[in-house]
């Protein structure tokens, strides 16, 4: 069996997977529509992979039906 740490992606990474603005993330994390990110210190944060991946499995999901 394999395990594997989670990977985290930094904010351009995001942006680029999502093909959103950093400020249309932002609007869609307080509007709880968007995966929030993780505190990783005191001025950084980071996303889990796993959730974005999710979140955009979603999208595909719904526009499918």
């Amino acid at each position: 069996m394999q395990s594997s740490s989670p990977a985290l992606l930094r904010l351009p990474s995001v942006c680029s997977m999502v093909g959103l603005s950093k400020s249309q993330i932002y609007r869609l994390i307080r509007a709880g529509e968007f995966p929030a990110a993780i505190q990783l210190g005191t001025n950084s944060v980071a996303w889990p992979a796993e959730r974005v991946h999710a979140w955009i499995a979603d999208k595909v999901s719904a526009s499918a039906r």
